[in-house]
């Protein structure tokens, strides 16, 4: 496609995790959270490198216990992405990886105790330039805003998130981003948007709890993509009942979406009827599974037939419309040449990959030129 996006993302302040920025005018990071036993070294080290390799930014990491933080010690030292701690309850399981090199500290206000604890905690991220978020989730609110309000509201979530952002700026902290998640969609929506207008610190995104990787996808999207349309965001975890590689992938599949954020390929597809001329379904099957290595943004078109294949494919930087007897394959929104059935979808993925290397040629020219 040849436009940008048209939305306008709302003024953050831009913190630090590691080396990724959040916030200001960096692009939206995409996160994702292990979901091995912390405990087990390698296979937290190897679920993160997966994530790494899928494309994730930042990785959040549960540290449950401090036997948990001796391992997450190991962990660190193994990995090279940037790492959040998870921290629940134990105040000192932050201070703990704190010293071990962690790049941000997560901490739900609900259960992390009195302010004394809060404010050690601010004492530590002081001292190791660790930025924190505080994560708010609607089933573990303070009990006094439960009792004030009832059930969990939008309301009562930027309360309880208010409630420490003005602990951390009463001790002069600031590198701080901030989330409010709710399972529903719409409780999510309206408190980031209360939120968003009462700090200038950097947000995190997500729909907690959203299901399992078909339903888990769609809600996300919808929540999501309502809040970045609105310019709120500067990072996002989609929440799956899945494998966590799958967030990744859905997760830079909602910013492709918005045209926010540019990364692998963007298919266009259609869904196929009887003028499909080639079997479209298991062609885009074979293509994504072949291509999910490919990191550089490309535009790709494959529709089945030439009601709407010439349109799309002029459009692309590459594009196949199906016709009869031979398909024709489009490059840079012009005819190039006929394909036919057999090995279509290696003559595909052959085109797809030399556009790719041409592409990234011309990437590194303009790094060389800056």
């Amino acid at each position: 496609m040849k436009f940008e996006s048209p939305i306008v993302r709302r003024k953050s302040k831009k913190i630090w995790v590691g080396d990724v920025a959040v916030g200001g005018d960096a692009p939206i990071a995409v996160q994702s959270m292990t979901n091995t036993d912390t405990l087990d070294v390698d296979a937290t080290v190897a679920q993160i490198n997966e994530l790494q390799t899928a494309g994730a930014d930042i990785v959040r990491v549960s540290i449950p216990s401090l036997e948990a933080a001796e391992s997450f010690k190991l962990i660190k030292l193994k990995t090279s992405i940037p790492l959040v701690a998870d921290i629940h309850f134990d105040y000192k399981i932050a201070l703990k990886v704190a010293e071990y090199g962690v790049d941000c500290l997560r901490i739900n206000p609900g259960n992390i105790g009195k302010e004394e604890r809060i404010k050690a905690v601010i004492d530590c991220a002081k001292k190791y330039n660790i930025p924190i978020r505080i994560g708010v989730n609607a089933g573990s609110l303070e009990k006094d805003i439960q009792r004030k309000y009832g059930e969990p509201t939008p309301d009562a979530l930027v309360e309880s998130a208010m409630r420490h952002v003005e602990i951390l700026r009463r001790y002069d902290f600031d590198n701080f981003k901030v989330s409010l998640k709710a399972s529903d969609v719409f409780m999510t929506v309206a408190a980031y948007r209360i939120i968003a207008d009462q700090i200038e610190q950097p947000i995190h995104l997500g729909i907690t709890e959203a299901g399992g990787l078909r339903a888990g996808a769609v809600k996300s999207s919808v929540g999501l993509g309502m809040l970045l349309m609105d310019g709120i965001g500067d990072t996002i975890r989609v929440s799956l009942a899945a494998n966590p590689v799958e967030e990744i992938k859905v997760g830079f599949d909602i910013l492709k979406s918005l045209r926010i954020r540019a990364k692998g390929i963007n298919f266009i597809a259609c869904p196929s009827c009887s003028r499909q001329n080639f079997d479209v379904v298991q062609t885009m099957n074979d293509l994504e599974e072949r291509l999910e290595n490919v990191t550089t943004a490309l535009d790709v078109a494959i529709i089945g037939c030439v009601v709407n294949g010439p349109g799309e494919a002029r459009e692309v930087d590459l594009g196949l419309t199906g016709g009869s007897p031979n398909n024709l394959l489009y490059l840079d929104g012009k005819p190039h040449h006929k394909v036919n059935n057999d090995n279509l979808v290696d003559e595909l993925e052959k085109s797809i990959r030399e556009q790719v290397r041409l592409k990234e040629i011309e990437q590194e020219k303009l790094i060389v030129k800056s």
